[in-house]
């Protein structure tokens, strides 16, 4: 992934150099556009330019033909469709990525199946099912894209509190597919239930950095809990939403502390994704072509950002 400069006369000189070693190599960058976007602040691109396959592994899509669950009362945002979020890939130079059933459609994945088909074989599905849910309509859910559930102990739910039991049913429901579980857990959360975590049959992936609280950052025991997860291979980890947790704001320097740790850890299992259209922020919408951005600051290797951008996804997702 490169870094590119605004100058005119400087973008034509890094063409040209760009041209040629694509001549000698099999590597091929992908630069976003000037793109105004619904729920994304500003509208230049990133300063980065994504490889070939970048992959977005975390955002979500509302539609309003689809009903929301009786059980959500927030509402959700407008301009948040398909045709929106393709104005945000032509915006980050992204082409690849994994949408995540929101909490607003409860186990009602007609919304994530109608994406699934309008995005096509680059994009795959995170569902959200119940314990009952019938081999049937996973098997229906995988032929769509869908390669994963999420497990939410932070948003209502349909069937209101998440239990440790409750993940541990769902693990095993979606084990014979190949399914992995994403888990959206606080950081106290995942101290208390980090046994249950470890002992779970499919592959794990820790939503949003794990949730890790500021200002106490990596000295917070859920990041010593996240780590020696990590260390035993089977977790993933989700390098997102790092305005969520920071007291600082752009350019979320707490949060990039706690995203650079878990980068050196295990590069080859760690996700970026944008959040869009960042449902949990009522006021200014983060800008997008930031979040892209911030990556060359947590990974400086442009080898290790290919790994999380291109080469994770592939291997976790199935692309």
């Amino acid at each position: 992934m490169s870094v590119r400069n605004n100058s005119p006369k400087q973008v034509i000189t890094r063409r040209g150099i760009l041209a040629g070693m694509l001549a000698a190599s099999t590597g091929a960058w992908a630069a976003g556009v000037e793109q105004a976007v619904p729920n994304s602040t500003g509208s230049a691109p990133p300063r980065l330019s994504a490889p070939v396959g970048a992959c977005d592994c975390h955002h979500h899509i509302y539609d309003g033909r689809f009903p929301v669950s009786p059980h959500w009362h927030q509402g959700f945002p407008p301009g948040a469709t398909v045709a929106d979020y393709r104005n945000l890939q032509r915006r980050l130079g992204t082409s690849r990525s994994v949408v995540v059933q929101p909490s607003t459609y409860g186990v009602d994945n007609r919304c994530l199946v109608d994406a699934l088909g309008q995005l096509g074989s680059a994009s795959r599905g995170v569902a959200v099912v119940d314990i009952d849910v019938k081999v049937a309509e996973l098997q229906t859910l995988t032929d769509a894209g869908v390669r994963a559930i999420r497990v939410n102990f932070v948003s209502p739910q349909t069937w209101g509190t998440t239990t440790p039991e409750m993940l541990t049913t769902l693990a095993r429901r979606v084990s014979p597919f190949g399914w992995h579980v994403q888990i959206l857990m606080t950081g106290d959360q995942i101290v208390t239930h980090e046994s249950v975590i470890r002992s779970l049959p499919t592959r794990v992936v820790i939503d949003h950095l794990g949730r890790i609280p500021q200002p106490d950052g990596v000295k917070h025991p859920a990041f010593a809990a996240v780590r020696r997860m990590l260390d035993e291979g089977r977790t993933w980890v989700k390098v997102t939403e790092p305005y969520e947790d920071s007291k600082l704001g752009p350019p979320y320097a707490d949060s990039s502390e706690v995203a650079r740790a878990y980068v050196q850890a295990a590069p080859e299992r760690i996700l970026w994704g944008t959040d869009w259209p960042h449902p949990t922020q009522r006021g200014t919408k983060p800008d997008d072509a930031l979040l892209l951005d911030l990556l060359a600051d947590w990974a400086p290797e442009e080898l290790t950002r290919r790994r999380i951008l291109v080469d994770n996804p592939t291997e976790l997702f199935g692309f």
